[in-house]
């Protein structure tokens, strides 16, 4: 089956390449040139090692700074309120990937590598709604790319391969627009609080609106697969000019239902798992 690359131009979309230069950036160090890894470097490395001791070497590496430039500046999404009053937040461009911009592979995560990358970085995770928006605003979109199931799904083989599909519909645009419609989002929901120990998954899009994955919680906290991505949020918003906390301005009747369709949640500790 032949999956094409979908590109819309968004007519009424916040996201350019002006803006991104003026987007707060994300928070890790930049390593030594000489002591630069790769994502080839970490598939090698992590060959023989179990799923474990592979999730905490790769939230390892994100935090010592082994990321793609491309996701430091942070890219803003626009968001209208029922009001028509708009706010703007700010998120990576891609999904978390570990090494450069030249040698990369973008990393599933377990909620809580999600989490202590999200704590660390004093970022959050999103919601299902605030994904919907991100793929519909998104510079470039792609057709989801699903694989044969089973216990492969969770290889280097796979996020190796899973990610070559990806950079092959990718071919000839530049890397740091946004870009969605690839992965599944690592999200955060109430039902988290009521189902303890669980990852929540959604997205994965066909089109605006048509995700593959509905909001499911239905695997333990500790499962990814090559299909998952984390996507990360910046804790401060823009509101007519003015910079709000992301935790407070989520929570404002006006604003509560543009962000989440389940009423007050509390971003922190959905996020950071504190």
């Amino acid at each position: 089956m032949k999956y094409t690359l979908i590109l819309l131009l968004m007519l009424n979309t916040s996201v350019s390449a002006q803006d991104t230069l003026q987007t707060p950036v994300l928070d890790l160090p930049h390593p030594d040139v000489s002591q630069t890894k790769t994502g080839s470097d970490f598939l090698k490395q992590t060959a023989s090692f179990d799923y474990q001791p592979r999730q905490q070497e790769a939230v390892s590496w994100i935090l010592e700074g082994n990321v793609p430039s491309f996701l430091r500046g942070l890219i803003p999404v626009q968001f209208r309120n029922d009001r028509g009053e708009t706010a703007k937040i700010w998120v990576t461009a891609d999904y978390m990937s570990i090494g450069t911009n030249d040698d990369f592979i973008r990393m599933p995560l377990s909620m809580p590598s999600a989490r202590e990358i999200a704590r660390a970085t004093d970022m959050y995770l999103p919601t299902a709604v605030m994904v919907d928006s991100i793929y519909a605003k998104a510079h470039t979109k792609f057709n989801p790319i699903p694989m044969k199931p089973g216990e492969q799904m969770r290889s280097n083989d796979y996020y190796r391969r899973h990610n070559k599909m990806i950079e092959e519909q990718l071919a000839g645009f530049e890397n740091g627009r946004l870009v969605a419609g690839h992965k599944k989002d690592v999200v955060i929901t109430n039902r988290l609080t009521q189902r303890d120990g669980r990852v929540a998954i959604y997205g994965w899009h066909y089109a605006v609106d048509d995700p593959i994955q509905p909001l499911s919680t239905v695997h333990t906290e500790d499962y990814e697969d090559y299909s998952h991505g984390l996507r990360l949020v910046y804790p401060v918003a823009e509101v007519n000019g003015e910079s709000v906390e992301l935790k407070k301005l989520i929570n404002q009747p006006e604003w509560n239902s543009t962000f989440t369709r389940e009423g007050t949640i509390d971003i922190d500790l959905l996020s950071h798992g504190e």
